[in-house]
């Protein structure tokens, strides 16, 4: 909180309404950012043309109102201090997506390798690397194998939840007015698994799965319960639901994490052999 609630609001606004600003990159924090949201003015943001904003994790707060209430997609990614770091493999950095001019952009569960680093990246040579021990792998709460596609939407799992049901977060209205029923991306930061059900709960009874083509639910580091996984705690809350929910995927506190764009149309696939997230961003931002 190193200020005001209307003086970080009104510092938000100038950066994303300026024309001169490219990409607007937290370096991390915002844990009360949810006092901000009455003082954006999402309608001028709704007129502007948008800037990328990049961020993840408490920066959800204010991620998810720019696109159900102005429209704007966003880049679900690095914060600032994370951004040094080289991709894994089969990722890309969020620089790579916004720098695209466009057309498909395909991402992959991070592939194995040697515990010295990336020794196939061909960015900075400068960068920072990090390990990578083994393959990350995707899985179906039910099922062997899925296909489905939609608008993603979503973030943080805490931060999120206390917007379920207020016009911040009304993910159940503007599901309805997409062309196709949304993806809904969720990450838990640090919550004990108690804690995640409540919340996938809460975010579930206001009508954020009503109409859903699947759901993503990225890995995570955050405390199982005694008597409850964090694997336990999706399925209790969404394992009714009749679309496929994919868990441990590449997003979200526990590295790797790859870039998305909230906002615009991903295609899933989970198969044997294959775990890949494809997103055309030909339609711009």
């Amino acid at each position: 909180m190193s200020a005001s609630k209307e003086a970080r609001a009104d510092e938000l606004m100038a950066l994303l309404v300026d024309p001169d600003i490219a990409a607007v990159i937290p370096p991390w924090g915002g844990e009360t950012g949810i006092d901000v949201l009455p003082y954006l003015d999402l309608d001028l943001l709704a007129e502007c043309e948008p800037c990328w904003y990049v961020g993840f994790s408490d920066t959800t707060t204010t991620m998810l109102p720019l696109t159900l209430r102005s429209g704007w997609a966003t880049l679900h990614g690095m914060n600032l201090m994370d951004s040094p770091y080289a991709p894994a493999t089969g990722h890309l950095h969020w620089l790579d997506v916004a720098a695209s001019e466009g057309g498909a952009l395909t991402q992959s569960a991070a592939s194995h390798r040697r515990a010295n680093g990336w020794d196939d990246y061909v960015g900075d040579p400068g960068v920072d690397e990090m390990t990578l021990t083994e393959p990350t792998a995707w899985s179906l709460l039910e099922g062997e194998s899925a296909s489905f596609a939609g608008p993603l939407v979503g973030g943080c799992i805490e931060v999120l939840s206390p917007l379920a049901g207020t016009p911040f977060g009304d993910v159940r209205g503007w599901a309805q007015e997409q062309d196709k029923a949304p993806i809904v991306l969720l990450e838990a930061a640090e919550g004990n698994a108690f804690e995640v059900a409540r919340c996938l709960h809460g975010m579930r009874l206001a009508g954020w799965f009503d109409r859903c083509a699947g759901v993503l639910v990225g890995r995570t580091s955050a405390p199982d319960a005694e008597t409850l996984t964090q694997h336990d705690a999706v399925r209790d809350a969404l394992g009714e639901l009749d679309v496929p929910v994919v868990v441990d995927v590449d997003f979200g506190h526990q590295q790797p994490m790859m870039p998305l764009v909230l906002g615009a149309t991903a295609e899933v696939e989970v198969v044997v052999g294959v775990q890949r997230i494809t997103q055309d961003l030909t339609r711009g931002r």
